[in-house]
């Protein structure tokens, strides 16, 4: 093969090497943003849990105090 048709094999070799990251640049990038939106969903589901909880012990706290109230007015 020619000096010039070894340059040139080499210039195609390189520019599917160059897509090829190109390629696996961007499945990288969309697993990495797949991943933070599901650490976002579940960091969101825990927060929203925990608020559940709260407002749940406050209605209880609160209709266990009514309920020793409504006692200590009938006693």
């Amino acid at each position: 093969m020619t000096r010039e048709g070894n340059e040139n094999q080499q210039g195609a070799v390189q520019g599917v090497a160059n897509r090829i990251k190109q390629g696996a640049g961007a499945a990288f990038d969309a697993a990495d943003n797949t991943l933070q939106a599901t650490e976002n969903i579940a960091m969101n589901t825990v927060d929203q849990t925990a608020k559940a909880v709260g407002k749940t012990m406050n209605s209880v706290g609160n209709a266990m105090g009514n309920g020793q109230n409504n006692q200590e007015k009938n006693s």
